[in-house]
């Protein structure tokens, strides 16, 4: 299974250098039935990175711009009614995929940011009270802009943040990366090239052999304390929820599974541990206008006690 997934990463990086972390992410997130939201400016790869990751696992990939003036049916679906046959008929949404890109969602006004709280959350949609089941995998790619914050968007709610399994900081490539990337972009486009290396059975045996990594009582108390820090401490006004608490054990050990372990150990959660946790935090005004949430998360790790580790679990 592993060497599924090395050939996969593989396949992702003749078109994207440099994203190795954020591969590793995507696949703990699609493995563990989970949902990313990928924050950079315009420009670093968000969608070329969700259009390989969909090919590559053999997915149907389906991609809104989110505006303004986007209506919730634009997304979800609608009832439109078929004069050629006089009757009323389904018209599903992009939302019916495997991998659907959600672009600069904090674009779209709250009641269209709403219409993802129910697929997100139950893998379906509900269109005028007819209840559809999405295509297994479904994954949710999300997309802002950190540059154009305060020009005509609208931040998350913390109901839509909490529904997003993993939060990434996408960076500008390194030297040595972005010249690479322009010498392979130059003359070609490697996306055509790229194959489906992995299939749905493929995905499904592997989410059955994660969910075995094993979770010592010691590791599972160890992020209950986390996640109850972050409930106390005095900076934060809106802590991590008990779906949070359960990510990030999904995260840990999607990591392990990932590093070829059958148990979790403390660097697993210490690894993952903002990109699931960071987002969901809420800070309190006064705090806000001198520290930032990673701060504030950093202090948060540093307080708790790591468990001693063992060799075998």
């Amino acid at each position: 299974m592993l060497k599924k997934l090395n050939i996969l990463k593989d396949e992702i990086s003749k078109v994207l250098i440099g994203r190795d972390t954020e591969m590793d992410f995507l696949i703990i997130s699609l493995l563990q039935g989970g949902h990313v939201l990928l924050e950079s400016v315009p420009g670093t790869g968000k969608t070329l990175l969700g259009k390989t990751f969909a090919k590559s696992i053999n997915g149907e990939f389906k991609r809104v711009q989110f505006t303004p003036d986007v209506l919730p049916s634009d997304v979800s679906g609608i009832q439109y009614f078929n004069p050629k046959t006089k009757d009323f008929e389904l018209r599903p949404g992009p939302v019916m995929t495997n991998i659907l890109l959600a672009d600069e969602i904090n674009r779209a006004t709250p009641r269209t940011q709403s219409s993802l709280l129910e697929v997100m959350e139950e893998k379906q949609v509900t269109i005028d009270g007819e209840t559809l089941i999405l295509p297994d995998p479904f994954m949710v790619i999300a997309t802002q802009n950190p540059v154009e914050t305060q020009q005509g968007t609208f931040p998350l709610p913390a109901a839509q943040l909490d529904r997003f399994f993993i939060k990434l900081q996408i960076q500008y490539p390194s030297f040595e990366e972005e010249l690479n990337m322009i010498r392979r972009f130059r003359e070609t486009n490697p996306f055509t090239d790229i194959k489906a290396v992995i299939s749905s059975a493929d995905i499904s045996t592997m989410r059955v052999a994660v969910k075995m990594v094993k979770v010592d009582e010691d590791i599972e108390k160890y992020i209950i304390a986390i996640i109850r820090q972050t409930r106390e401490h005095a900076d934060i006004e809106l802590g991590a929820s008990p779906r949070a608490a359960l990510a990030l054990i999904r995260a840990s050990q999607g990591a392990a599974f990932l590093k070829e372990r059958d148990y979790v150990i403390p660097d697993d959660v210490l690894l993952v541990a903002e990109a699931v946790l960071a987002h969901r935090l809420h800070l309190t005004i006064e705090a806000s206008l001198t520290k930032t949430v990673e701060e504030i998360f950093t202090e948060i790790i540093q307080s708790v006690a790591v468990p001693v580790e063992a060799e075998t679990k």
